[in-house]
């Protein structure tokens, strides 16, 4: 729907407001979806009335639209349940009351049931209220009151839910009018329609708005209606138009139309529907019967003008059926000049890329010669003038400022289109990732799987049988950035759906083509999200994008379709399709074929693209010869206006071009980046991004035109940025320095407010085309976002000052030491329980509660109830929370069987919903209620004992157990039985974690390489002096290796392992535990063993970075923080650290002097540590006294220390460099110890000597 129409429809509201008919304006604002009247909804919440509600909302949102839509859905069901369950209602038989079980049953059923397809754990929850007699009996439920109270919070809870919500965004303010607009402009155009009369009345007296006003002749005799004025001759009154069918394209007769028709809407080719060739599209015989007069079409609400074309206009039903074509040339009335003749200055003419229906000249003081059609109102619409754009070639972005290292051939790449910093790619080998460009970093990833591969076409299986790879062809975000679809090489196509940082999660796959699927692209025909798909298969598909089902299959091209781009003209939503043999075709969204048939400049494979306003439409393709040819089409007539000069006459591969701020062109050809300025025809710039580009690279702008990323030969991406460009990544990349730092860094003159423009000022460009969109500012809180011109400096202009910047910064930085409790917050948590050794410790998922398990087997929750001095209900160190326990009374004790708990090995793992926790002491694995604390079974007795439990991230019934013999076994909790068992380590698992986004399980164990070694060699009187000596000597080095080993989760097979090497001269138990943790990438793994920290890169498991403490307390623990961005390290001595996670450099130290007393005679220290799961600066301790500490940084710092800047030359404490060098050669020296050790040995033994391979163990 157009603008004005929208507005018409605000122009309704207020008239049916002020004329009091309620009902009618709750029902328009529902069918339009324009307006959410929040004050009709806040009434119907308070009443209750919940179906009325539900239908009110349904006009702007589904429940299955977003997380948001759900939650709203989901609230309100929620209450009316739950006020179905307090309900009571008299039982006559006993003359008592009792509660109304089948009311809320079938609410259960009918209303919530939706809910467990998404979260079956709290559909069973929800459920169980009903064996309660009072619900409130539920912990969760205690707090709830009467239903007025109840429905008040919830209320609050809805409005901060559709405030969020992306599809209720410029729906919630009415726009500001005066009282009765609607009024105001029936009395204008009455008294324009009064001007118009030959012989107006000085008083007329209009009694009806159903025909238009005329005043009488004098005689009394009324004048002619303007609709049959003589001027109106050319108009036919009854004639019509022979019958054209709605199938395909339009066919015109040669001998009866000029070659002008022959464009947008014609087929110049045979028709491929001769149903659709009945007649020549000319004037039809006055005296026809039975159809339809141009001014019956034109006035028809359900008609549209889709497409203008030479003298001739296509009007369509909005229901995609076109109604019928008409022919101007007789039409003097309708005639109107192409160019707008400039003697008239009374008549503002309009230009075809008008969207308006009506493109009419408005009149001001028309002469009595002058006679309109009334029934079409003129109207003033503003014109494109694409000539006053105020953008220069400077704005674009052309200098490189990083470089991504991919790994594999970039195939297609897409900007996020709210967060502009990040860039999803996909990879010839099938790869989709997600960069963020601000840390550089890879945030998500995703390698290609066939999610169902029995479910999928047997096409498809058979292609995969061969050879289990795919290319990405594209890969297209949605337009909120909420999912995004991925078109592979066979067959399939996936939609993500992507809920920020790494959560990427499966929505969709799709059987979309046979063979290669070439594009995508998503649209919004109807309110309703959709994707098109084109093929190999000479098919266009339109798919439901939240539901996954097909809606159109659109057949008519003859050899495979390269690609697509939706668009919508007026509230005509189409889809132009390109094919590998030149032909373009243009659909409705139904199966009736195609409405354009023409062909692309030079028969290529061509790409459609619309600047981002949407007016002007260009192409860009290379057919088999290399010949490129890159153009603007004139939607008017269906012909090329305008071709671009200076592609390559052979170009090598496809070019591929963009658009940006609806003036400039890029293409990537002949190893550059070339420029276009869309009004000129030859080239503006090229630049070959300091080199390293491919012959034909892939390019992508972002939405503003400040970033363009670019493939390259080596498998990489290159970001180019302008200024602003520069400025964004600048203040993304300054959230690792100091808060007041950064924004003294990141500030830049603004333009003076009030300034005068110079002398010479272009004058008449609108307040859009004085200033540039600003540049979205991520991650900054408090700096406003540089105006365009505010600062021009180049790259080379900025870097001298940001280096002084950094030499100021080294010369001033130093480590953040906390020795006292008044230097940041802590808080011991109350515990009424018997206080003994913390031996697990994890915040809850929502992050409102802590839950820790003792040496002596029983569970401790701690909660934070919601209150006026703590408004989240989240953990804090302000506000002491409640040690919890059920009504019951029960504590969470694990099964200890005939072990000591003080022996045993704990471990536990929290469910995705918090709802239950599985846990083990050396026993049985217990699985508890976390809301009753029941334990709900137990399972796998030992021996061996579980060491380790590990939820899968994607299906809670799926368990992965490290067990105290060494071994990992993967447990189905539903059908209680093991799926398989892992075997690669020596020792106790220590460690487990899961990566999603790379479908692999990493373990670490306690194994130690030495005590291997040494189990074999048995000592006598008469070994040698040298035995001996060799023993110590390798015994004094303690080159442990602690083993991590990566398991496909697809067919648990070990993928890799690698060994933990520990630094020579350390100390360390043969048991030592070794804890794994993924980064929020699911790539970067961090190792945790008493003598270091540690990163790899999975799934390969290359060592990245290392960091051995200087002190010589050992590490007991260390996690990453909820961002990944810190690293919490917790020592023996009781102090902890805080670690830059990207440098492994250390920030900031918290000694025990700042939570613990002073008692020498007392070691009390930290054994775990835990990370909120949503506050990065919040983490809690569990410690050897029973106690559990929680740490925040203090309100002004807001955060752990500042990191050292690298310009200061302060490494990590690293094995790296000569380090690394002179501990290579001491292994090597000691392997040789080793093997002369084995021989020595053997020999003692009279062992034969002469074998070949121990001559190689002599060697080596």
């Amino acid at each position: 729907m157009s603008s004005l129409s929208r507005e018409l429809v605000f122009l309704i509201l207020q008239f049916l407001e002020e004329e009091k008919f309620k009902e009618t304006v709750h029902r328009l604002e529902q069918e339009s979806g324009f307006y959410f009247n929040m004050r009709y909804f806040e009434e119907m919440v308070t009443n209750g009335e919940w179906d009325e509600l539900e239908k009110y909302l349904s006009g702007f949102t589904k429940v299955d639209d977003n997380r948001y839509s759900m939650k709203i859905f989901f609230e309100i069901r929620k209450q009316k349940y739950l006020e179905a369950l307090d309900k009571y209602v008299l039982d006559l038989l006993p003359f008592l009351y009792r509660r109304d079980r089948a009311k809320a049953v079938e609410i259960l059923v009918k209303d919530l049931k939706v809910f467990a397809a998404f979260n079956e754990e709290l559909f069973k929850e929800i459920t169980q209220l009903l064996t309660l007699e009072n619900f409130r009996d539920n912990e969760q439920l205690s707090k709830y009151g009467d239903t007025k109270s109840a429905r008040s919070i919830m209320l609050g809870e809805l409005k901060k839910l559709i405030e969020a919500n992306p599809l209720f965004r410029d729906k919630l303010q009415f726009p500001t009018l005066k009282n009765s607009r609607l009024r105001t402009l029936i009395n204008q155009s009455l008294n324009w329609q009064h001007q118009l009369c030959k012989n107006p009345r000085p008083n007329p007296d209009i009694k009806t708005l159903f025909v238009d006003h005329s005043c009488g002749q004098p005689n009394g005799a009324r004048a002619p209606s303007p609709v049959t004025s003589s001027l109106m001759g050319g108009v036919p009154k009854s004639g019509g138009f022979p019958p054209i069918t709605s199938h395909g394209p339009f066919q015109p007769t040669p001998a009866a139309l000029p070659s002008t028709l022959s464009g947008w809407m014609a087929n110049p080719s045979a028709s491929a529907h001769p149903s659709a060739s009945a007649g020549p599209l000319g004037l039809a015989p006055n005296n026809a019967e039975g159809s339809l007069g141009y001014n019956n079409i034109a006035n028809d609400s359900r008609n549209v003008l889709l497409f203008e074309r030479g003298n001739a206009l296509l009007w369509v039903n909005q229901l995609g059926t076109a109604q019928r074509s008409y022919s101007l040339l007789d039409a003097a009335i309708l005639k109107r000049p192409r160019t707008p003749p400039t003697n008239n200055p009374t008549i503002d003419y309009q230009t075809a890329d008008s969207e308006h229906v009506l493109k009419r000249p408005r009149p001001f003081g028309l002469s009595d010669e002058v006679n309109l059609p009334i029934n079409i109102m003129p109207m003033t619409y503003t014109s494109h003038n694409h000539g006053q754009n105020p953008y220069s070639s400077d704005d674009l972005p052309k200098n490189p400022v990083m470089a991504l290292n991919q790994g594999s051939a970039v195939k297609s790449m897409d900007f996020h289109p709210v967060q502009q910093i990040l860039l999803l790619v996909g990879t010839n080998m099938g790869d989709v990732m997600v960069w963020e460009l601000g840390s550089r970093e890879r945030i998500a990833w995703k390698n290609f799987k066939v999610w169902d591969l029995n479910a999928r076409s047997r096409a498809l299986q058979a292609s995969l049988s061969n050879d289990y790879t795919a290319s990405v062809n594209r890969v297209a975000w949605s337009p909120d950035g909420s999912l995004f679809g991925v078109a592979y090489s066979k067959h399939i196509m996936h939609i993500y759906s992507y809920n920020g940082g790494d959560d990427i999660r499966n929505h969709h796959e799709m059987d979309a083509h046979n063979g290669n699927v070439n594009d995508l692209a998503f649209a919004y025909p109807n309110k309703q999200l959709v994707v098109v798909t084109c093929g190999d298969d000479k098919t266009i598909r339109v798919w439901d994008a939240i539901v996954g089902t097909r809606l159109f299959n659109l057949v008519g091209h003859d050899a495979p379709v390269y690609s697509v781009c939706p668009h919508h003209k007026e509230n005509i939503q189409f889809i132009f399709s390109t094919a590998t043999d030149g032909k373009i075709k243009a659909w409705l969204y139904d199966n009736t074929g195609s409405r354009v048939d023409y062909d692309a400049p030079g028969h290529s494979s061509t790409t459609m693209a619309y600047s981002a306003d949407g007016t002007r439409l260009f192409s860009c393709g290379t057919n088999k010869e290399g010949e490129s040819h890159l153009v603007e089409w004139n939607e008017t007539e269906g012909a090329v206006k305008r071709t671009y000069n200076g592609l390559a006459k052979h170009s090598v591969g496809v070019v591929k071009f963009d658009t940006t701020k609806n003036r400039f062109l890029a293409a990537g050809d002949e190893f550059m980046i070339k420029f276009w300025d869309m009004d000129n025809n030859n080239l503006l710039t090229s630049i070959d991004a300091e080199g390293g580009l491919p012959a034909s690279p892939c390019i992508r702008f972002n939405k503003e035109g400040t970033l363009l990323a670019v493939s390259t030969n080596d498998n990489s991406i290159k970001i180019l940025a302008n200024s602003d460009g520069m400025r964004l990544l600048r203040s993304v990349e300054s959230r690792t320095f100091d808060a007041s730092r950064a924004a003294s860094a990141a500030v830049v003159k603004a333009p003076a407010i009030g300034n005068f423009p110079p002398a010479n000022a272009t004058v008449g460009t609108s307040i859009d085309n004085q200033t540039a969109p600003a540049a979205p500012m991520v991650g900054m809180v408090g700096v406003a976002p540089p105006a365009r011109n505010s600062d021009n400096r180049s790259l080379v202009d900025v870097k001298p000052k940001i280096q002084d910047e950094s030499i100021e910064k080294s010369r001033i930085w130093k480590l953040t030491e906390i020795n006292e409790p008044s230097q940041c917050r802590s808080l011991r948590l109350p515990d009424s329980l018997t206080a003994m050794r913390v031996s697990r410790l994890i915040f809850t998922n929502s992050g409102g509660a802590i839950l820790a398990l003792a040496s002596n087997a029983v569970h401790k929750l701690w909660k934070w109830q919601r209150n006026d001095r703590n408004l989240t209900g989240k953990a804090t160190a302000s506000v002491l929370p409640q040690l919890w326990q059920p009504s019951s009374g029960i504590l969470m004790t694990n099964d200890i069987s005939d072990t000591n708990p003080e022996d045993a090995v704990p471990c536990f793992a929290l469910s995705k919903n918090d709802s239950y926790v599985m846990s083990a002491s050396g026993g049985k694995i217990s699985l508890f209620n976390m809301m009753t604390f029941k334990t709900m079974t137990t399972f796998m007795a030992p021996p061996p004992a579980a060491t380790f439990l590990a939820f899968h991230p994607q299906d809670n019934n799926i368990i992965a157990i490290g067990m105290e013999d060494s071994s990992i076994q993967i447990y189905n909790v539903r059908v209680d039985e093991v799926k398989t068992k892992l075997k690669g380590h020596q020792k106790r698992i220590t460690g487990l974690a899961f990566s999603h986004s790379l479908n692999v399980l990493v373990s670490s164990g306690a194994d130690s390489q030495i005590v291997e070694l040494l189990s074999f060699i048995s000592f006598g009187a008469s070994d040698c002096l040298i035995i001996k000596f060799l023993v110590l000597e390798l015994l004094s080095s303690h080159v442990f290796h602690l083993q991590l080993c990566v398991w496909s989760t697809d067919a648990w097979e070990k993928q890799a392992s690698k060994f933990l090497q520990i630094p020579t001269g350390r100390a360390v138990s043969s048991l030592a535990d070794t804890r794994v943790q993924f980064h929020l990438d699911q790539i970067h793994l961090l190792a945790v063993h008493e003598t270091q920290i540690a990163i790899y890169e999975a799934p390969k498991l290359e060592c990245l970075k290392q960091w051995f403490p200087r002190e010589s307390s050992p590490i007991t623990h260390a996690t990453y923080s909820c961002d990944s961005q810190s690293i919490y390290v917790s020592f023996e001595d009781g102090s902890v650290g805080v670690l830059t996670a990207s440098t492994l450099r250390l920030r900031c130290r918290i000694n025990s002097t700042a939570y613990l007393p002073s008692n020498p005679s007392l070691r009390v220290y930290p054994l775990v540590i835990a990370a909120h799961p949503s506050e990065p600066d919040q983490f809690a301790l569990g410690l050897t006294d029973g106690g559990i500490h929680v740490f925040e940084p203090l309100e002004p710092e807001g955060k752990w220390g500042t990191s050292p800047p690298v310009e200061n030359g302060a490494g990590p404490s690293t094995a790296s460099g000569a380090a690394g060098s002179e501990q290579a050669q001491r292994l090597r020296i000691l392997a040789r110890l080793s093997a002369n050790l084995i021989i020595l040995l053997l020999k003692a033994n009279d062992v034969l000597l002469h074998s070949p391979s121990l001559e190689m163990i002599g060697e080596a």
